[in-house]
């Protein structure tokens, strides 16, 4: 194992071999990751899948197009299928507003260079057959995103950077992050690593990781269902794959997998998970899984997509994923400790890690922050907000789900 490198990378999911993939891409080859289990095994071996590009702030767009490039170049670098479903996705509009809002966001998806098309209530029924179209009002389409396979984006890019000259330490946890002269020394079972710089790509840990140099940052793990469907003739027999839906009357995206449908929930009501601390033995595992908790979100999709109510549940997920106050993720330098960097606080680790990690390789290889992505900055949140107000905040974010800001 290295033990003097230029990079350390601590988290060996979606984010963080993402990270390690532009460091390499952008030269920074001396540089290790260090992952206390196997490749994905935090949030990133349960998740969806889902790319998408629909957004309303244009800055954070370009942090989906840039992860779906990131993944395709991976996959062409390394010759490991990503295994990119290129369905495109629709936003329905449920009101009139949403639809009003589609139409602004229209030239922006244009100076991105971004498929974008404003889609009538009929023509959504032609893309999907499945979904009711008597309540609403169009759809935004971007028929270029899709869903990638989680494990096989993260081991592409591992892959890719491994290529590059970049190395992976599997089951090399780290126990201990300390200043020392100038650098930064990790402490692992396998040996003492020093670094330069230290990019802590560890969702819901990293609040615990980094909190004994005087950290207090507001990440916390929240309860996240997935449910997936047994197979359903009606889809069985489509010639091609449905895309994608999202919608914020139902508060749930659903997209399909094999013959059945997967669908994500985003609970008015969210529970949050281990607030008073990870289990040190914490691994690849679900939680259980609370149906009547998803009841008023499933009978609304009941009537959003009549077919769910004859499709019988294979499989209720129930995961924990990082929340910020914001909703956003957490990137870029720690004030006042020289080369310590997050990349963290990721709830859509697979939407927008590949084009964050690509930002922040960009920032620390030239010294230039990012323009315009204030909101996404490591020290927006201060070093004081208490426990009560983060969660607070996180609950108002989880529960508006898909809903628009009315003015941006």
């Amino acid at each position: 194992m290295k033990a003097d490198v230029q990079v350390a990378v601590i988290g060996g999911g979606i984010v963080g071999a993402s990270v390690l993939y532009w460091l390499a891409k952008m030269g920074w080859t001396d540089s290790v990751l260090l992952e206390r289990r196997e490749l994905t095994s935090g949030s990133t071996w349960h998740a969806a899948g889902n790319t998408t590009y629909f957004g309303p702030y244009p800055k954070m767009t370009a942090l989906f197009a840039g992860s779906i490039r990131t993944y395709l170049q991976a996959e062409q670098e390394s010759g490991q299928s990503v295994g990119f479903h290129q369905t495109g996705s629709l936003r329905l509009a449920a009101t009139e507003r949403e639809l009003e809002l589609f139409h602004v966001y229209a030239s922006r998806y244009s100076e991105l260079g971004i498929p974008f098309h404003i889609r009538s209530p009929e023509e959504v029924a032609k893309l999907h057959p499945f979904i009711d179209i008597s309540p609403i009002f169009g759809a935004a389409h971007t028929p270029t995103d899709g869903h990638v396979d989680p494990t096989g984006a993260t081991n592409a890019l591992a892959q890719a950077a491994r290529q590059l000259g970049a190395s992976i330490e599997r089951h090399c946890p780290v126990g201990g992050i300390s200043p020392a002269s100038g650098r930064w020394v990790l402490e692992t079972p396998n040996g003492r690593v020093t670094a330069q710089n230290v990019v802590v790509a560890t969702s819901f840990w990293a609040r615990e990781m980094l909190a004994p140099l005087g950290l207090n940052l507001p990440l916390y793990p929240a309860q996240h269902h997935e449910i997936i469907t047994q197979s359903l003739p009606q889809v069985a027999a489509l010639e091609t794959e449905l895309p994608a839906m999202r919608d914020s009357w139902v508060s749930c995206n659903v997209r399909q997998e094999r013959d059945g449908l997967l669908i994500g929930i985003y609970e008015k009501e969210p529970e949050f998970w281990a607030l008073d601390g990870i289990p040190p033995d914490f691994k690849e595992e679900l939680l259980p899984p609370n149906i009547d908790r998803l009841m008023p979100h499933l009978e609304r999709l009941m009537e959003r997509m009549p077919l769910f109510a004859d499709a019988g549940i294979k499989v209720a997920n129930n995961g924990p994923f990082c929340m910020t106050p914001d909703g956003l993720p957490v990137v870029g330098p720690v004030p006042e400790m020289d080369g310590l960097w997050l990349a963290t606080g990721f709830n859509v680790g697979i939407g927008t890690g590949g084009g964050s990690a690509e930002i922040l390789a960009r920032w620390m290889t030239t010294g230039q922050p990012p323009q315009g992505l204030d909101a996404i900055h490591a020290d927006r949140f201060g070093n004081d907000m208490d426990r009560g107000a983060a969660l607070k905040s996180i609950r108002d974010v989880y529960a508006r789900g898909y809903q628009l800001p009315e003015s941006i």
